[in-house]
């Protein structure tokens, strides 16, 4: 299969101050393109996210602008572009308490970039979808055929989207490939996503000498996946011929929430014993992702091992407490 090439291209990382984002920028440098737009209005993304790769002269920050809602700035943005990733979202609990803003942001804001796209005539889309378009799991591990069995407003959004990139494939040739998230952890990992945040709470009950809380009976068991393969699996998307379809990006592998604690524990050296709460809100509770269809037209596999990815998040957290300080008081402010 030829793949295409992203050497001496523009790229415009929609998202690409975030999290994720942020990481699937360190992986285009590695391609030599001529040209990588950040595209961020930094309500979540950050800046210290992005220090290093603004580092090289090829990587900018769009400098009039990083609305997906400003449609005007997004085209100007994403004009002489071969190839755009899509990562711009509200995240789950936000989706869950503000539906409205989860609407605009989450499908009019894709709908803007798939017209941009059109627009100019852009080689590829990679559309970031979620694991969460699945709910709790019917049958695992699940394919990309499991039914949508989701019940939140954030898994609405993601569906909406994927519909709209087949309809705009169908409609307009336009070229993409979905990819559907499981649970991402890693460095500059903040305290906003719903599953992956209890990582950073344990951490924070250890450093403080108390014993790690797990809501319910730690039985939720989810398929964890460390951020930079994450990265890998965008620059794959991109440089595949697979076009018109979605894939699970995960390990394959199911971990409990108790085991997950555990092995930070060990890590840790730890001989706090798990304190065990009441289960509060929790929107899934068992997700595991076939990873075959992924690793045969895509190519991409996962390579770092859950604990190996802990100890890569935790020597990430202990070299940069001031900025997860901040992150955690922005979340804690939030929430009074």
């Amino acid at each position: 299969m030829k793949q295409n090439t992203l050497k001496g291209t523009k790229i415009v990382v929609i998202g690409g101050a975030g999290f994720i984002g942020s990481h699937v920028v360190d992986e285009l440098i590695k391609e030599d393109p001529a040209e990588i737009v950040i595209y961020d209005n930094f309500a979540r993304g950050s800046y210290d996210n992005i220090e290093q790769a603004l580092c090289d002269s090829r990587v900018r920050v769009f400098e009039l602008g990083g609305d997906i809602l400003h449609k005007d700035i997004l085209n100007e943005a994403v004009k002489d572009a071969d190839y755009v990733v899509h990562l711009a979202a509200l995240w789950l609990l936000h989706c869950h308490e503000y539906p409205r803003s989860a609407f605009h942001v989450n499908i009019e804001g894709t709908f803007n970039i798939l017209e941009a796209c059109v627009k100019h005539k852009i080689k590829k889309l990679v559309y970031s979808s979620s694991a969460s378009v699945y709910g709790d799991a019917v049958e695992i591990p699940m394919t990309e055929d499991h039914v949508y069995n989701n019940k939140t407003f954030y898994g609405a959004t993601k569906i909406a989207g994927e519909h709209m990139c087949r309809a705009f494939y169908h409609r307009y040739g336009l070229d993409y490939a979905g990819l559907r998230y499981m649970n991402v952890y890693g460095s500059r990992q903040d305290y906003k996503g719903t599953y992956i945040a209890v990582i950073m709470k344990i951490l924070d009950r250890l450093d403080q000498g108390l014993s790690p809380l797990v809501y319910g009976d730690g039985s939720q068991s989810y398929d964890f996946i460390y951020v930079s393969d994450v990265a890998r699996a965008n620059i794959c998307a991109l440089k595949a011929p697979a076009a018109d379809s979605f894939y699970n990006v995960g390990s394959g592998t199911k971990t409990s929430i108790k085991e997950l604690t555990e092995t930070i524990l060990k890590i840790y050296g730890s001989d706090k014993q798990i304190e065990y709460k009441p289960s509060g809100q929790t929107f899934v509770t068992n997700r595991v992702g076939s990873t075959d269809k992924a690793s045969h037209e895509l190519g991409f596999g996962y390579t770092i091992e859950l604990e190996q990815g802990l100890r890569l998040l935790i020597d990430w957290r202990k070299k940069n407490m001031d900025l997860v300080e901040k992150r955690r008081k922005a979340v804690l402010e939030r929430h009074k």
